[in-house]
């Protein structure tokens, strides 16, 4: 065999790898969930209306949900500690994870602790549930893995 087809062979499985490795981090593990009436935020129930998430078994940073709610169902719910919400793949295009943090580093949205879901036992690492609310009744949730302090 030549140099020159081993290269081209080489290259070829090479993009296909490529091309699959980045269907399965973008695409495939990922399941879309729509139909959601209400979210249990901080041992309450929420309804909410025209929910769209996504979701995925693999890892607890997958979720992500936009909505619409009742900004005044959030009185007396605990502030996020350190909101950061994560960049979702880019076709789920209702939530934009960098508009959100400036907002809420600008006080135009509140964010809250819907839940703190650390596995018991855990050591070093935090799994926490937040939901961001704007004024005019948007909302986004997500779930942050993060190391503890």
């Amino acid at each position: 065999m030549s140099g020159r087809v081993f290269v081209m062979l080489f290259a070829a499985i090479a993009a296909l790898f490529g091309g699959a490795l980045w269907y399965f981090q973008v695409y495939a593990y990922y399941d879309q969930i729509e139909g959601v009436t209400s979210l249990d935020v901080a041992g309450q129930e929420i309804a909410v209306e025209d929910y769209r998430g996504i979701d995925a078994a693999t890892s607890p940073n997958k979720l992500r949900a936009c909505f619409r709610v009742d900004p005044r169902a959030f009185e007396g719910i605990p502030v996020a500690p350190e909101p950061e919400p994560l960049m979702p793949p880019a076709w789920f295009d209702c939530f934009d994870a960098r508009s959100i943090s400036d907002d809420l580093a600008a006080g135009v949205a509140a964010a809250y602790l819907a839940a703190d879901e650390t596995p018991d036992g855990a050591e070093g690492y935090e799994i926490l549930r937040m939901i961001a609310v704007y004024p005019d009744g948007r909302g986004y949730l997500w779930r942050h893995y993060r190391e503890a302090e």
